[in-house]
């Protein structure tokens, strides 16, 4: 007797949420374009036949650099299905961050924009990378070219909980990125326990709607708000680019909005964010960053909403969460809610010993949606995680009597700008390459807008005079734009301690204030 296994395709387990009206609006555009779901289900069936048309081999790397759209989601659909595993990556990476990830990750396709094919194609050629396609964000480009020719009917492939579904770049503080491998297992846990965490509505109970803001190269827009959407059936309205105007005329049409901090600054700028203009919303949620309790006061204050803040990690998805209902308990500002069902979370001393309540130390979680490890680096791997499996996040934190999370720091010097992590090492690492540079020290200070900004405090060559803007300019050229240094300081030494090792705290009080031109 043969026992079927059920599928754990995590593309099988989105698809069973799809509403039984295939041909309702699944994804509605800010450019007036409509998708159904039964669009959904035939666009990715034929891209999923043109990948399964290529031979690739078992275990097959799809890394993705394009602008968001519509079809760059069905991509990522038609990846899960076929079997394959996605590879996102930020649109905003330049030459020297794409050769590093390609060359790591080996990818078998490689999907980008049309203006960026003559050079990206020839770095994938270079390490073996059989297919090139492109796709724009106007529909156009070779992959949907391609997939025309393929048929709508697919059967999904099957998949275990511990098979790869994507990895996740995510920079080292030793400059190294590091890809963190999460399985269908991991995405599916976090989708389905958010579900129910959130409160999402089933259509029997008047359904949601989600604004969808956020690019969907990040774990926040990729994961959380597109699972949530979709294991719920729920429909998307579709902002290619965050424009907070434009945003807010869309909430009249929708339920739930999922934003970083700096998106929610950028509404309370505009004079039409009121009450009655948010009325029909259900939930604000926000992450990626701190959100600073001067935004969550002035949310609360001028719409009635309490922003619903939580905590996670590329390597995790969500860990924990405000409640959502009443009953749960109440959201607190400037804390990350307790941890979610079946996250185990502790916080530990420097010597290893577990810590009582309300004491600061280095949090460590374990839980069905805590990832695999690291792409290629076993050893970094092994570092990571505790002998009894605990992932060790890096973040420095308490947890209070009710088991509310708050996050106090984040070891080594990790910088958060407008949602995304940006590590000094790495950007330091370019700005000494530069002519002239002996050495420099990148730091993070308070910003309204973005959260953090960087400062780099640069120390010239002898005979060597810097511009701090030259110095900019030529780091635009080279990296994505919120990597690159707000502000640049040309400095004659830099404050050390007694092992020579640069005080980042110091340099952190002495320029919290350059933003004003106060030092």
């Amino acid at each position: 007797m043969t026992v079927k296994i059920r599928d754990a395709n995590l593309f099988s387990v989105l698809r069973d949420g799809f509403p039984d009206d295939l041909q309702s609006i699944a994804v509605e555009t800010d450019t007036d374009l409509l998708y159904s779901w039964q669009d959904l289900l035939d666009a990715s069936a034929m891209m999923a036949n043109l990948l399964a048309s290529l031979g690739l081999p078992e275990g097959s790397r799809i890394a993705v650099q394009v602008e968001k759209s519509v079809e760059a989601l069905i991509l990522y659909l038609a990846t899960l299905r076929a079997g394959f595993i996605y590879l996102p990556l930020n649109t905003a990476y330049q030459s020297a961050e794409m050769a590093y990830f390609i060359e790591d990750a080996k990818p078998a396709v490689v999907v980008c924009t049309g203006r960026n094919f003559g050079w990206l194609s020839k770095l994938a050629f270079l390490v073996g990378t059989a297919y090139v396609f492109t796709l724009n964000e106007d529909r156009t480009g070779s992959l949907l070219e391609r997939a025309a020719a393929f048929s709508r009917s697919h059967r999904v492939v099957q998949r275990a909980p511990g098979d790869l579904a994507a990895i996740i770049y995510t920079s080292g503080t030793t400059g190294r990125s590091k890809g963190a491998m999460l399985s269908h297992g991991n995405l599916t846990s976090n989708a389905q326990v958010l579900q129910k965490a959130w409160g999402w509505r089933t259509a029997e109970q008047g359904g949601d709607v989600l604004i969808h803001a956020l690019p969907i190269f990040h774990v926040h827009g990729l994961f959380v708000a597109i699972h949530g959407a979709l294991l719920n059936g729920s429909k998307m309205i579709w902002l290619g680019k965050f424009d907070p105007k434009l945003a807010l005329s869309f909430f009249s049409q929708a339920s739930v909005f999922m934003g970083v901090p700096t998106l929610y600054v950028r509404l309370l700028g505009e004079r039409n964010l009121t009450r009655d203009a948010v009325n029909g919303m259900r939930l604000f949620i926000s992450g990626s960053a701190p959100l600073l309790i001067e935004t969550f006061n002035d949310w609360q204050l001028r719409t009635g909403h309490t922003i619903l803040e939580r905590y996670g990690m590329s390597e995790t998805i969500m860990l924990t969460s405000n409640p959502y209902f009443e009953q749960d308990g109440e959201r607190l500002g400037g804390t990350v809610g307790p941890a979610l069902p079946g996250v185990q979370l502790r916080v530990l001393a420097e010597d290893g010993q577990i810590l009582p309540t309300g004491e600061i130390g280095s949090i460590q979680v374990k839980g069905p949606g805590v990832f695999k490890g690291y792409w290629n680096m076993p050893e970094k791997t092994a570092e990571d995680f505790t002998s009894d499996g605990f992932f060790k996040t890096g973040d420095v934190g308490r947890v209070d009597a009710r088991g509310y999370v708050t996050i106090v720091g984040r070891s080594k010097d990790l910088i958060i700008s407008g949602g995304y992590n940006v590590y000094p090492a790495e950007i330091e690492g370019y700005i000494n390459a530069l002519p002239g540079v002996a050495e420099s020290a990148v730091v993070g200070v308070p910003d309204a807008d973005f959260g953090e900004i960087g400062v780099a405090v640069v120390i010239a060559k002898p005979g060597f005079e810097l511009n701090p803007t030259g110095l900019l300019l030529q780091l635009k050229s080279i990296l994505a734009n919120f990597k690159v240094p707000k502000h640049c300081v040309v400095v004659k030494d830099l404050p050390r301690n007694a092992m020579g090792k640069v005080q980042k705290n110091l340099l952190r009080a002495q320029y919290v204030n350059v933003a004003d031109g106060m030092v």
